[in-house]
């Protein structure tokens, strides 16, 4: 999808990139709902993490990192996968899941929505950032936490307190503004699966 993406919109070079940002996330979804084991599941992450960073190197699928800037977000979004996978799977799948979909929905919606929309810009680093790609980030993780935390209580999970889902959402949005050359796909998804497998108490 990737690829037809940027072979209909070649001047959106973004889209298809964070198409498949956001296409990664409800894969570790399907994992808990197929009852994927961990010793399928971390192999899968990390071979698939080696081949990002072998794309990132040879550019074999330009249409995950031609971005015209230096990042190695999506190396670092599946080092991140890999290493929530060794923490909490498949004790805890919804810490998982926490990390990697905050950071699938929001950061890849905020790379959509902040440009595409005119709203106060700063820069930060170097990175350009927007009151409305923040702001979508922030909707975006509160969303999918407040959702998972649903999940939870369905399914028997534990989960953290809603209010806490509002400042899991905050922080995840704070650590966002820090994306020098993509480090943020590692340390949103980490910290946020953390803290809520902490905060599930």
């Amino acid at each position: 999808m990737a690829l037809v993406v940027r072979h209909r919109w070649p001047q959106q070079r973004e889209w298809s990139r964070k198409l498949v940002h956001i296409g990664t996330g409800p894969v570790v979804l399907l994992a808990w709902a197929f009852g994927i084991g961990r010793e399928i599941a971390l192999p899968v992450a990390l071979l698939v993490t080696a081949a990002t960073a072998l794309n990132h190197r040879l550019q074999l699928l330009p249409a995950v990192e031609d971005v015209g800037r230096r990042s190695y977000g999506t190396v670092a979004y599946g080092a991140s996968i890999a290493v929530l996978l060794a923490l909490f799977w498949p004790q805890q799948p919804l810490a998982v899941a926490a990390g990697v979909l905050v950071m699938a929905f929001g950061d890849g919606l905020a790379g959509l929505v902040g440009p595409a929309l005119p709203s106060r810009r700063w820069q930060l680093w170097g990175q350009t950032k927007s009151l409305a790609g923040t702001g979508c980030m922030l909707i975006a993780a509160l969303l999918v936490l407040v959702l998972l935390t649903i999940l939870a209580t369905a399914s028997g999970q534990t989960a953290p307190p809603l209010q806490a889902c509002l400042g899991l959402a905050v922080l995840a949005t704070a650590l966002e503004q820090w994306s020098v050359f993509g480090i943020d796909n590692l340390s949103v998804p980490v910290l946020t699966g953390m803290l809520w497998s902490q905060w599930s108490g």
